[in-house]
């Protein structure tokens, strides 16, 4: 089944992309929920025109995207959490936790946007995620989790 994505659907594409799902998961799930519509020929020519308008608007949001990830990867972002022996943390240190240290910078940030290999942080060091701003701008961020004084 060819579908056209209204909005971004994580491990399946961003919005106006034009997906091939299997029918059962394209009729109960993507089209109920608003994610997507059905690639008609004529909803395709829609497509098409909307794109070409979007072109010009979106170079310059790609631009800003790239301003922001420059200053972002400049950051110097320390997280502190309890950690108790051999650098073990007490919980975990997760993707919400880096939204927040990046926002206490000055740069908001939605943490549905920051990939943590793994998920969750439970040891005391330097890590590396990856933050996207725009599609087509993913960039990794070093920070490091230290303990609270």
């Amino acid at each position: 089944m060819e579908l056209i994505l209204k909005k971004d659907v994580e491990n399946l594409g961003f919005a106006d992309d034009i997906v091939e799902v299997k029918n059962g998961y394209g009729r109960n799930y993507l089209i109920p929920q608003g994610y997507a519509v059905l690639a008609t020929p004529s909803a395709k020519k829609v497509l098409s025109v909307t794109l070409e308008q979007r072109a010009f608007k979106e170079k310059k949001i790609v631009e800003e995207a790239q301003k922001l990830s420059a200053k972002v990867t400049a950051l110097e972002i320390k997280i502190p959490a309890k950690a108790g022996v051999a650098d073990k943390l007490f919980g975990s240190v997760s993707n919400a936790d880096l939204a927040e240290a990046i926002s206490k910078e000055g740069i908001e940030m939605d943490k549905k946007f920051i990939t943590i290999p793994g998920g969750t942080i439970k040891r005391l060091g330097q890590y590396e995620a990856k933050v996207r701003f725009h599609r087509e701008v993913i960039t990794p961020v070093s920070f490091e989790v230290i303990a609270q004084a």
